[in-house]
């Protein structure tokens, strides 16, 4: 997001191929301030920056911007770039990429890009479906949740002879589910604060109702609900990774204003 906002205050706009992040508020923050959207390369113009989002761009996507003389602002998160490294060297050694994430998420199919005929599952399920093979190289997209993660893994041993498993989950990932799952059991109530339009965020408001069914999702203060609090004396708060700290704050600010409520 700082990149984002540097590069407009530098060059009056930037380019984006997809939102930035999935949070609707930093989207429109971002427009504000002088960020345009655009679906496809050939949209932007040749002396605009174009900036590459937090979950990672496809190799094609690059070597169009780069093909196209466009100034590339890369805002990709550091440890996607370390996935896309990792599955590179699990490959060159021989293996079936599988993708431990979503699909059709943006992460996922920048991951799936780096390497070709990458396997994408989702739940134990779809690992089940999978046939027997002799080498393969296992990550998962950041933000999975890590029980989903140990499932899909006890499953893919019995059908891989040669497994090579890299944790990819990114650390604030790790430490939120941690954190959820301590709160959640302590707290009257807990909070998530994130967009609907967030995976990470919405697997982490799942987690938090399998420990406490008074969990709610909140995407600002607007949507956060006096009566949620009634005959409570202890909330928790937690966030998506793309939450902007100012608004965990406005949220946090409220409800340290609440008396107790009978």
């Amino acid at each position: 997001m700082n990149t984002a906002f540097d590069t407009i205050n530098q060059h009056g706009e930037v380019y984006m191929l997809g939102d930035i992040v999935h949070n609707e508020k930093v989207v429109a923050d971002l427009a504000r301030a002088g960020a345009k959207v655009v679906e496809e390369v050939d949209e932007i113009p040749s002396d605009s920056p174009v900036l590459f989002r937090a979950h990672g761009t496809v190799g094609s996507t690059w070597e169009k911007a780069n093909s196209a003389g466009l100034k590339i602002i890369d805002a990709t998160c550091p440890l996607v770039h370390e996935i896309h490294s990792e599955v590179k060297k699990l490959s060159i050694d021989g293996r079936q990429i599988i993708i431990v994430g979503d699909h059709g998420h943006d992460e996922v199919i920048g991951i799936a890009s780096q390497v070709d005929n990458a396997i994408v599952v989702a739940n134990p399920t779809e690992a089940k479906e999978l046939k027997k093979m002799k080498r393969a190289g296992i990550v998962c997209q950041s933000t999975q949740i890590i029980d989903n993660v140990q499932e899909i893994i006890n499953i893919l041993m019995t059908k891989v002879f040669d497994l090579h498993f890299v944790n990819t989950i990114c650390f604030p990932t790790k430490r939120n589910q941690e954190q959820i799952r301590q709160l959640a059991k302590e707290c009257d109530v807990m909070l998530i604060i994130g967009s609907f339009t967030s995976a990470n965020s919405k697997r982490l408001t799942q987690l938090s109702l399998e420990i406490n069914p008074r969990s709610y999702q909140v995407t600002t203060l607007d949507d956060v609900d006096i009566k949620w609090f009634n005959n409570a004396r202890t909330v928790g708060i937690s966030a998506g990774a793309s939450t902007p700290d100012y608004i965990i704050e406005d949220v946090k600010n409220k409800l340290s204003t609440l008396k107790d409520t009978k």
